[in-house]
């Protein structure tokens, strides 16, 4: 009963904070001019103050410090200067705009510092591929890889009102409920913090009018760091199955929370590749830019997007015996089914011109005709002449192209 208490106080007292902080930072904003402008590619249609990840900040640490006070917990201060590089980081790339190579570097030396200081490390892989127990080499690699991905995966997600925000509460939410039930209390402190901080945002980042604001790369980035440790930690606490409510499927699990994040950003990374961009350049082609397209509000897509998310959430914990491997491909097969449907009504409806430089739709039957096109106009030369049946023939390719 002690610990529900402090749990209890440790959200109201991030929810407090973080509610009472996010007026003070829109009038810094405004004062200061730090407003997300709006350009051809952002959701936003009028200036709107950043930096919300401020609050973010202020009511997850108080109130998770506060919450940890009576419990033990060593790595907790090497998740906190974690927290702080990220958030110094964000805010920098909030105000100044930093390269992606530069984010990188931090997001590389936040995961040195969780790993080889804080020792948040896989160590067990669940019976993957027949594999259980890894050496630390390899587990060590896994976590940054790990680490590096949630990080960016919420960084791309925070595009439209809410959807960061909310996707985090829920995610955060189901890990806090199975850290109480299996008395990892410490963990459950750790959620529900974030869960109240994110929460006072949410109210003015959705519902807010005169108090708008979006969270930045200050707040993404922090999340995607609190995430990551909390998903690493989940897993290895699921190691010993003697748990009332240990999951035998554990990474297929925590993959299938983090979902929609995980899978945008394979998607959409996959597109920017086969149109020989960097994964890191900017675009309109996340699922929830889709769903914008196809007449959908703000929050109409952020409250779908999360809906969708916790009706995934039943067949994840229902099928959790499958084992990892035969789980993980029941997740990936049913996600690309869903992801790839806004495309498809999106083509059937012309609602975007073709060769839009921001959005491309990249369905199955168009990814080869786009990769051949460009391999013809690199290979042809730009001296050479083409007959005019070679050209008649490219026209009828072209027109043939349900692009």
């Amino acid at each position: 009963m002690q610990n529900l208490l402090y749990l209890f106080a440790s959200f109201s007292l991030a929810l407090i904070i973080s509610l009472n902080a996010v007026p003070i930072v829109i009038r810094i904003a405004l004062a200061l001019k730090l407003m997300d402008l709006p350009n051809e590619r952002s959701s936003a249609k009028q200036p709107i103050p950043t930096l919300g990840g401020i609050a973010i900040f202020l009511g997850f640490v108080f109130a998770a410090t506060v919450g940890l006070s009576f419990h033990e917990l060593p790595e907790y201060i090497y998740i906190v200067v974690a927290i702080m590089v990220m958030f110094f980081v964000g805010l920098k790339d909030d105000i100044l705009d930093l390269p992606w190579w530069k984010k990188l570097l931090a997001q590389l030396l936040t995961a040195s510092i969780l790993v080889f200081l804080g020792g948040i490390r896989f160590t067990h892989l669940h019976g993957f591929m027949g594999i259980g127990e890894i050496d630390q080499f390899w587990g060590d690699l896994l976590t940054f890889f790990v680490i590096i991905v949630i990080i960016n995966s919420f960084n791309l997600m925070d595009g439209i009102d809410g959807l960061a925000a909310g996707l985090s509460i829920l995610a955060a939410t189901v890990f806090g409920i199975w850290f109480v039930i299996n008395n990892y209390f410490e963990y459950a402190v750790i959620s529900f913090s974030l869960v109240g901080a994110i929460a006072g945002f949410f109210y003015f980042n959705v519902y807010g009018k005169k108090n708008k604001i979006f969270m930045g790369d200050t707040g993404s980035l922090i999340l995607g760091t609190v995430m990551s440790v909390i998903v690493v930690r989940f897993n290895e606490f699921n190691i010993d199955q003697s748990l009332p409510y240990a999951l035998a499927s554990a990474p297929a699990v925590s993959f299938g929370i983090l979902i929609y994040p995980l899978v945008d950003t394979i998607r959409v990374f996959t597109i920017r590749v086969l149109q020989f961009k960097s994964p890191f350049t900017a675009d309109k082609n996340h699922l929830h830019h889709r769903l914008l397209t196809l007449g959908f509000s703000h929050r109409q897509a952020t409250y779908t997007i999360i809906s969708a998310n916790i009706l995934f959430l039943i067949p994840v914990l229902c099928f959790n015996y499958l084992g990892v491997f035969k789980l993980m491909m029941v997740i990936l097969c049913i996600s690309g089914v869903l992801f790839l449907i806004p495309a498809i009504l999106i083509q059937k409806r012309h609602l975007i011109k073709k060769n839009d430089a921001h959005q491309q739709l990249l369905l199955p039957g168009t990814t080869y005709q786009l990769m051949r096109n460009r391999r013809l106009r690199k290979t042809t030369s730009p001296k050479l002449k083409v007959s005019p049946r070679a050209k008649s023939f490219e026209t009828i390719l072209q027109r043939l192209n349900l692009w």
